[in-house]
């Protein structure tokens, strides 16, 4: 069996270690050749010293300085920076495999690298579909590179899909997909109590452990429309033939409705190591860590639909979708920001759906044909954000 040789973009955060996790189990079958982080070099650092990959990239020199001393002159660990050198450590052409878990924006460049490279990407990077969907779609086809899921709803799709899906529903009997979602802390939050919600509350997810920009999005739900978007492009199926359902257990972590009324799920304990695992290892099946689950423990599976009033970005991802063109990157860049302005303070937490709403008014959707049309969009859509988080900052 020949080993795959990985680069893991996002290596320091929760899919990055959970990534590493299993690659630590099996060493037989994996190889790493990068790991990247942006600024949290002492956990980098403890990476490097375990898994001893040829290359590590941070953000900056000031990082690579810090990353270097951690090492020591002993360390064979060579140390790059910046966007560039995320980009040439996904399409090296030693690396067979890129886990794609940058967050954000951030990591659209770095993705449509290895998949320009022809890599067997594994995309945990939703944002990437949700900005650039038509044009990274085109790059995997053309490239002829293969495509995964990680976040567990896709990939509870994709397992759930006939062997040899290519990337469309139409010909497989597919009557729509359903994503579950948590509903995350506020599910049952009395409305009126929303806009006192706290970063710390918004951040306690009852059943995953994520990142706080993830987190805030699952307790907002956009999340969950970020998901939305991002089935449409990986499945090719139009919006309203994806429907989103409240699973507070998240156990069954989503569905495929087939025309005959069966209904395929994918269930397992609330554990990311569990897609990423059944991506690593595709079409095979591995170890991940992850306990079997116990369905007489669980004791039942409950679903209710979504409160639109109590989740308007999820209203806002499906208006976006629906408009097309530029208006899922304007969505994905406005949402950005108003999370950054709700961690540290600027805006309350029911402000986020309103200035990502605002900027969709502002902006009206143009075609997006490349990469450039794309990153264009987004730093518009940006900088209309900072003017009405400022707006709401002044009251």
């Amino acid at each position: 069996m020949q080993k795959q040789v990985l680069t893991i973009l996002g290596a320091t955060g929760s899919i990055g270690v959970s990534t590493l996790d299993v690659v630590g189990r099996h060493p037989d079958r994996f190889e790493v050749f990068a790991l990247t982080g942006n600024s949290r070099i002492q956990i980098l650092a403890e990476q490097c010293r375990r898994f001893e990959p040829r290359y590590a990239v941070v953000a900056g020199p000031d990082e690579a300085r810090g990353l270097r001393e951690l090492l020591g002159a002993q360390s064979t660990v060579e140390v790059l920076h910046g966007a560039v050198a995320l980009d040439d450590v996904a399409a090296a052409p030693e690396v067979t495999t890129v886990m794609a878990a940058i967050v954000g924006a951030a990591g659209l460049s770095s993705s449509l690298a290895a998949a320009r490279a022809g890599k067997r990407l594994l995309l945990a990077n939703k944002e990437a579909l949700v900005m650039a969907g038509e044009v990274f779609m085109d790059v995997v086809r053309d490239a002829d590179a293969t495509l995964l899921p990680i976040d567990s709803e896709h990939n509870a799709i994709f397992q759930s899909l006939p062997p040899g899906f290519d990337y469309g529903l139409h010909a497989c009997g597919v009557r729509r997909i359903i994503l579950t979602a948590s509903g995350g802390p506020f599910r049952q939050t009395p409305l009126e109590q929303l806009a006192a919600m706290t970063p710390e509350q918004a951040c306690a997810h009852p059943n995953w452990v994520m990142g706080r920009k993830i987190s805030v999005d699952s307790a907002s739900m956009m999340n969950k429309g970020l998901e939305v978007i991002e089935a449409r492009w990986l499945f090719g199926v139009e919006a309203d033939r994806i429907k989103v359902l409240i699973h507070p257990e998240s156990v069954i972590h989503s569905m495929v409705d087939y025309n005959d009324g069966s209904v395929m799920a994918q269930l397992g304990n609330p554990d990311m190591r569990t897609p990423i695992a059944h991506a690593m290892s595709y079409p095979e099946r591995i170890d991940s860590g992850v306990s079997s689950l116990d369905l007489c423990r669980v004791g039942k599976l409950t679903f209710e639909e979504p409160d639109l009033q109590r989740f308007p970005c999820l209203r806002l991802a499906y208006e976006a979708l629906r408009i097309g063109g530029s208006g899922p990157t304007t969505l994905n860049a406005a949402n950005e920001l108003a999370v950054a302005a709700f961690l540290d303070g600027s805006v309350r937490f029911d402000q986020i759906a309103q200035v990502v709403e605002a900027v969709l008014e502002n902006l009206p959707a143009q075609r997006l044909s490349d990469l450039r049309a794309v990153m264009d969009a987004d730093e518009e859509a940006r900088m209309s954000a900072r003017a009405v988080v400022q707006s709401l900052a002044r009251g």
